[in-house]
């Protein structure tokens, strides 16, 4: 396992490196095998020669790689969106993420892969290769290629294959959490108002969140302070202290067998080092398909926002997020209010279920990353992609409908496929979800 950010960012300022071997090194590992078709365009070579001339170390980010998700506004590139459709102009400024990054002393390296608009969490793009899913925990492709997950899949392959430190992406269903359960690395989602989206294209406006990957804990912490523009209040208390739930309904139904073994041994071993977990019941999460029986709020938000292109550009859209998108076209505006006045109402009864709780753990995603071949493109297998992208989608969405915040950390061993565990909340209890990952994280590496 390569060093995280924090510990890179030491070595820099005490002599041992400079940042632009750093960058030299990141650029060798974004040409590797492991980092194939992760980025769309990258400029580690200028990033490396205006490194060797500027000193970041007393930055946050110290000069290290970070790549942005192509959703998001870089000054003087357009902004695809993952599309062939979306011919925009140069953007004039910086996202607002992106901003804080760079005020921070990220080296912006890349535009990431990603799947079209943001509208999957399997993580292919038709209009362009897909990178297949590495293990940054034990450094490995585990035999033939798989899914990264989606939407920010290059961004998980970026920091997993050693290319970047952190990348920004979006998450408004699952898009940085599966992802980084598929690639063995920590994907944070804060709570959703915490960090600006502006400058980046949109899918639902009431459920993205701009957030990031990362290779440890402290660095999703380190990262997610420079991106909400806050400080994380730290805490030292040992797991013991903590009240933990796992719930059952929803969350562990239909698990495949190798991440159920992986969740019950990190629960053993969360509980043997002094953990108090209660397993509960939650049925208010089951309530969410027939909520949105008449539509989804992806689906109407993006249809709306999409409904001008569609009628120039139709054809260039990737037909599986084409579909997607159009079901937004069936939804009548009294569907939409209700859908959201039914979202306030359920969001105040799972909070009130899940209040006596710090944190929940549930596994991120309920089955490893399928076979890429197995859900390529092609109509024969659309029925064997939507089911599976269902799957991925089903843990992750539920803390976005509910407007909370959820961290996935590796909880797999060596010889086995990722695995993520996810740390949960509510809206607004940020700091101890990163507080209870600080703790369970120290316990499943040892």
């Amino acid at each position: 396992m390569q060093a995280d950010l924090i510990a890179t960012r030491a070595r820099i300022q005490q002599g041992q490196l400079t940042a632009a071997e750093v960058m030299a090194e990141c650029g060798h590992a974004a040409s590797t095998q492991a980092c194939a078709h992760a980025f769309v365009s990258s400029w580690f070579d200028q990033e490396q020669e205006r490194l060797s001339h500027t000193i970041q170390d007393h930055l946050p980010l110290a000069g290290l790689p970070v790549s942005i998700k192509d959703l998001f506004d870089i000054q003087g590139q357009s902004t695809a969106a993952g599309s062939t459709a979306l011919q925009s102009a140069p953007a004039l400024a910086d996202a607002p993420a992106v901003a804080r990054l760079r005020a921070a002393g990220a080296s912006i390296v890349g535009r990431t892969h990603m799947v079209e608009f943001a509208f999957s969490g399997v993580g292919i793009n038709p209009h362009f290769d897909t990178p297949a899913a590495y293990d940054y925990r034990f450094g490995s492709i585990a035999g033939p290629a798989r899914v990264p997950g989606g939407s920010s899949s290059g961004a998980a392959v970026s920091v997993a294959s050693g290319a970047c430190f952190a990348a920004l992406g979006s998450d408004t269903g699952g898009s940085i959490r599966i992802p980084a359960a598929f690639n063995g690395i920590v994907g944070f989602k804060s709570t959703a108002r915490l960090v600006p989206t502006d400058g980046a294209v949109p899918l639902s406006t009431t459920l993205d969140t701009a957030c990031a990957m990362t290779r440890s804990v402290r660095d999703a912490i380190w990262v997610h302070e420079v991106l909400a523009a806050r400080h994380v209040t730290r805490s030292a208390a040992p797991l013991s202290q903590w009240k933990l739930a796992v719930p059952t309904t929803t969350f562990l139904e239909g698990l495949a067998p190798e991440v159920q073994n992986a969740f019950q041994r990190s629960l053993d071993k969360l509980e043997q080092a002094g953990a108090h977990i209660e397993t509960i019941d939650l049925p208010q999460s089951a309530e969410l398909a027939p909520m949105q029986a008449n539509g989804t709020l992806s689906a109407a938000e993006s249809y709306a926002w999409h409904r001008p292109l569609l009628e120039r550009s139709r054809d260039l859209y990737d037909p599986r997020v084409l579909s997607r998108i159009e079901r937004g076209a069936s939804m009548s505006a009294a569907d939409y209010i209700s859908l959201l006045q039914a979202r306030r109402q359920w969001i105040a009864r799972m909070e009130k279920a899940i209040a006596p709780y710090d944190a929940l753990l549930s596994p991120t995603v309920p089955i490893l990353a399928p076979l890429l071949a197995d859900v390529a493109p092609g109509h024969v297998r659309d029925e064997a992609f939507f089911k599976a992208n269902a799957l991925l989608l089903r843990n992750t969405s539920v803390v976005n409908m509910l407007d909370g915040c959820a961290l996935s950390l590796p909880c797999h061993e060596q010889g086995e496929l990722p695995v993520g565990l996810m740390v949960w909340h509510a809206a607004l209890h940020d700091d101890a979800v990163l507080n209870v990952s600080l703790q369970i994280e120290k316990i499943l590496q040892k």
